[in-house]
C-alpha cells in the first residue's frame, strides 16, 4: 500500500509540473539551455526544516517558476511570512495547518493549498508526524530570498 502511495505521488508530481509548464508556455523547442532532469540543486536548511530545492533558473534556463521539496519536523510551528510569489502546497505526507489571512485550513497528503502574494501565510505541523510537500512558487525569485534567511545552504551534484 505504502509503496503504492508513493509511486501515485511521484506520478502526480509529475503531472503537477507538466500543466505548470504548460499553463506558463514553457516549451523544450524554447532556445533555452536547461537541465532535462534534476534530483535537486541545493537545500535550503533552518534547524529541521529543509527545503531541496528541485527546479530554478540555474537548471530551468528561466526564472518563471522553481519547484522545492519541503519537509517541515513534527511539531513545527513556523512564524506568519508573505511571499512576492504566488506559492502551492501540494501535502505527499503528514497534516498541516495552512493558516492564510488568519483563517485555518488543514491541508492531509493529495491536497493543494495556496498562497497568492500579499497574503500571509503560516505553517503548522499536526498530528505529531512530520509533513513533506512539494511547493511551486511562480514566478521564480522565492528560492534567492529563502537562501537569506536559512542560515545554512547545501549545494547538491548537478
Amino acid at each position: 500500500m505504502l509503496k503504492h502511495q508513493i509511486e501515485y505521488g511521484e506520478h502526480l508530481k509529475m503531472k503537477i509540473l507538466l500543466v505548470i509548464a504548460s499553463v506558463l508556455g514553457l516549451s523544450a523547442q524554447a532556445a533555452i539551455i536547461y537541465n532535462p532532469v534534476s534530483t535537486g540543486t541545493r537545500e535550503l536548511v533552518a534547524g529541521e526544516l529543509l527545503i531541496k530545492v528541485m527546479v530554478e533558473a540555474s537548471n530551468l534556463g528561466s526564472n518563471e517558476v522553481e519547484v522545492g521539496e519541503i519537509y517541515f519536523p513534527e511539531n513545527y510551528q513556523g512564524s506568519s511570512h508573505n511571499h512576492g510569489a504566488i506559492e502551492i502546497f501540494y501535502v505527499l505526507s503528514g497534516r498541516m495547518n495552512h493558516v492564510v489571512n488568519d483563517k485555518d485550513h488543514i491541508l492531509e497528503p493529495g491536497m493543494v493549498g495556496i498562497v497568492r502574494p500579499g497574503d500571509t501565510v503560516q505553517h503548522k505541523v499536526l498530528d505529531n508526524q512530520p509533513v513533506k510537500a512539494l511547493v511551486i512558487w511562480a514566478p521564480g525569485g522565492e528560492v534567492e530570498r529563502l537562501r537569506k534567511v536559512f542560515p545554512t545552504e547545501r549545494i547538491l551534484a548537478q
